[in-house]
C-alpha cells in the first residue's frame, strides 16, 4: 500500500481531535465546491446545488464558495468545510451522499465515510512546492478580493516601482524558462523584445493546450486566472507592450468563460485599462478563441491565426521577439511561464531560483494522466524522479497491473521503458535519456499497451495535424502510417521487414532534420522510442538503438 494510500484512507484521528460546536446560529458556514471542469464533469454543479438545498431544508446558514479544484481528480467533487482548525475535506461526494454527510454533521467537521480529514495535510498536496498553483483550490478563482488577500497583484505593485529592466533582470535571474515545451530562457526573450524599437509590441499568451495528458494551463485559467492576469501584465510593463491576447482552444468554454470574467473585473478595478494602479501605465487584455488546430500550439502558427488567417507555421527567422504579431515585437509565452511571474516578481528571482536542480530551475506542475489510479496535478521543483511522480504520487496503475511505458510530453513525446523511471525529471537529465519534459504531461499505460499501435497513432496523429506547408511532415507522416502497417504485417503479407524496418527510420531521420517545426522534426520521437525499447509489438527482434536526433 502507498503513504498516500495508507493516509487517506484513515482520517479519523484527525477528525476526532477537532473541537465539537454547535451549528451556527448566525454565522454562515463556509463551504467550498469546485467550478474547474473536471469537477463539474464529475457531477460539481449537481452537489453544489444539493447542499444548498439541504441546507436550507435544514435551516443550515451556508456561504457556498465555487473554488478551483486542488487537482486531486480522484477526489472529485472534493467538498470542503472551512473549520476553526482548517478546511475538512470530503470525497469523492455523490448526490445520495449529501443527506447523510448532514447527518453527520459535516458542516463542523463531522466523521462520515468520506473525510479525508484536514486538506492541506493530504500527503499528495504536502509532498508538493507549489508555487505557480499556490492558490489553486483555494480562492474563488473570479474573486478580485479573494486574489488580493492570498498575494495577489504582490508582484504587480513591486513591478510598478522599479526600471523595466529591472523587471527583466529578476526575471533572468530566476532560471524561468518556457514551460510550454522549449524551455528557451524566459528573460532573455523579454529583453530582446524591450530591446526591439517599435511603436507598437504585443504580449500574446499560448493557450493553445493541446498535449494529450495535459491540463495544467487549463486548471490555471479556470481556477486562478487573475495569476495569467498579472502575469502577462508584468511582461508588458517589461517590454513596453500596451496590448495583450490570450488565445485559448476552443475546446475550453469554461476557461473562455473564467478569463473573460476576471478581465472584465481587473478593468473595472483598474488593473487593466489605460491607467493601471494609478500609474500612467496602459495594458490592454482579449481573450482569443482558437479554431481546434493543434498546430496553432506553435507561436508562428498561432500567431498567423491570430491575425485571422490559416494556422500555417512560418519560416523563421524572422523570430517573434522581433516581427511577430501584425509584424511587430511579440512576446510569446505559454500560460504557466507567465503564471510563474507573479511570484518572481512579489519574493525576488533568487527566492524562484532556489527551486530545482542544474540549469532546471523552479517548479514545473506536472500532470498525472493515463491508466494512473491518483491522477491529477502535482507540482514539483526539477529533480523529482519519474518513478517518484509514476509511484509515490500516481500510486501505480488504475488497472493494478505494471507500468510498462510513460510517454511524457504531449503525443509527440518518446515512450519511456521501466529502466528509465528513475531519471530525474529537468530539462538535462531528459535529454540525455532521448526524453522530452514538454509542458509536463505524463501518460501512462500497463503491460497491455500494444506499442506498435501506439508509434502508428503518433505517425497518423502527425497526419492529421499537420499544417501541410513543409513535404517532409505533411508527406512523411502519411508514408510512416504506411510503413508501420507492412512492418506489422510482416514476411507473412510478403514484405521484408528489416528492409520496413530501414525505410521507417530513413523516413524518421528526413522528418527530424527537414522539417520546419518540432510537429514534423518530434513525431519520429514516440516512433523510433517504441521500435527501440519495444521491438516485439512490431514482430521483430531487439535492434540497437539509434539515436533520436
Amino acid at each position: 500500500m502507498s503513504t498516500l494510500e495508507s493516509n487517506m484512507n484513515a482520517p479519523a484521528d484527525v477528525i476526532s481531535s477537532l473541537p465539537a460546536s454547535p451549528i451556527a446560529a448566525i454565522e454562515a458556514i463556509t463551504i467550498y465546491v469546485p467550478r474547474d471542469s473536471t469537477a463539474i464533469a464529475l457531477g460539481a454543479n449537481e452537489v453544489a446545488s444539493a447542499i444548498v438545498a439541504e441546507a436550507e431544508e435544514r435551516g443550515i446558514p451556508i456561504k457556498l464558495i465555487r473554488n478551483g479544484s486542488r487537482g486531486m481528480f480522484w477526489l472529485e467533487p472534493l467538498v470542503e468545510v472551512a473549520t476553526a482548525a482548517g478546511r475538512i475535506g470530503y470525497g469523492p461526494v455523490e448526490l445520495e451522499d449529501i443527506a447523510g454527510l448532514f447527518e453527520a454533521n459535516f458542516i463542523n467537521g463531522g466523521d462520515h465515510a468520506l473525510a479525508l480529514g484536514l486538506v492541506d495535510q493530504i500527503p499528495y498536496l504536502q509532498k508538493q512546492e507549489r508555487l505557480t498553483f499556490a492558490r489553486v483550490g483555494i480562492t474563488d478563482p473570479v474573486s478580485l478580493d479573494d486574489y488580493l488577500a492570498h498575494e495577489g497583484y504582490a508582484g504587480l505593485q513591486k513591478a510598478l516601482s522599479i526600471t523595466p529592466e529591472a523587471i527583466v533582470q529578476e526575471v533572468l535571474d530566476s532560471g524561468l524558462r518556457g514551460r510550454g515545451g522549449a524551455a528557451f530562457p524566459t528573460g532573455i526573450k523579454w529583453k530582446t523584445v524591450a530591446n526591439a524599437q517599435a511603436g507598437q509590441k504585443y504580449i500574446v499568451c499560448n493557450a493553445d493546450e493541446g498535449d494529450s495528458g495535459t491540463f495544467s494551463d487549463r486548471m490555471v485559467m479556470e481556477d486562478d486566472p487573475f495569476v495569467l492576469i498579472e502575469g502577462m501584465t508584468i511582461a508588458a510593463l517589461a517590454v513596453g507592450a500596451t496590448q495583450g491576447y490570450i488565445y485559448v482552444r476552443s475546446e475550453y468554454p469554461h476557461a473562455i468563460a473564467a478569463l473573460n470574467e476576471a478581465i472584465a473585473v481587473a478593468n473595472a478595478r483598474h488593473y487593466l485599462g489605460a491607467n493601471i494602479c494609478a500609474s500612467g501605465k496602459t495594458f490592454f487584455l482579449e481573450v482569443r478563441k482558437g479554431a481546434g488546430s493543434y498546430v496553432c500550439g506553435e507561436e508562428t502558427a498561432l500567431l498567423e491565426s491570430l491575425e485571422g488567417k490559416r494556422g500555417m507555421v512560418r519560416a523563421k527567422p524572422p523570430l517573434p521577439a522581433l516581427e511577430g504579431l501584425f509584424g511587430k515585437p511579440t512576446v510569446i509565452n505559454n500560460v504557466i511561464s507567465l503564471a510563474s511571474v507573479p511570484i518572481i516578481l512579489a519574493r525576488g528571482g533568487a527566492f524562484y531560483k532556489n527551486y530545482g536542480i542544474g540549469r532546471s530551475l523552479g517548479t514545473l506542475p506536472m500532470q498525472l494522466a493515463g491508466n494512473i489510479k491518483f491522477g491529477g496535478l502535482v507540482e514539483k521543483a526539477f529533480g523529482v524522479t519519474l518513478r517518484e511522480l509514476l509511484f509515490d504520487f500516481g500510486g501505480g496503475t488504475a488497472s493494478g497491473r505494471p507500468i510498462r511505458a510513460v510517454q511524457v510530453g504531449g503525443p509527440l513525446g518518446p515512450y519511456l521503458p521501466e529502466s528509465l523511471f528513475d531519471t530525474k525529471i529537468d530539462y538535462e537529465s531528459f535529454s540525455a535519456v532521448g526524453g522530452t519534459v514538454g509542458h509536463g504531461g505524463i501518460v501512462v499505460f500497463d503491460e497491455t499497451v500494444d506499442m506498435a499501435k501506439q508509434a502508428r497513432y503518433a505517425m497518423e496523429f502527425c497526419a492529421v495535424e499537420s499544417c501541410g506547408k513543409c513535404t517532409p511532415c505533411r508527406i512523411g507522416s502519411t508514408r510512416g502510417v504506411e510503413v508501420i502497417d507492412k512492418i506489422v504485417a510482416g514476411s507473412a503479407a510478403g514484405y521484408d521487414q528489416p528492409k520496413q524496418v530501414d525505410l521507417l527510420r530513413d523516413l524518421c531521420d528526413t522528418m527530424i532534420n527537414g522539417s520546419l517545426c518540432a510537429m514534423g522534426n518530434m513525431t519520429p520521437l514516440p516512433v523510433l522510442s517504441a521500435l527501440n525499447n519495444f521491438p516485439e509489438d512490431f514482430g521483430i527482434e531487439a535492434v540497437p538503438a539509434v539515436a533520436e536526433h
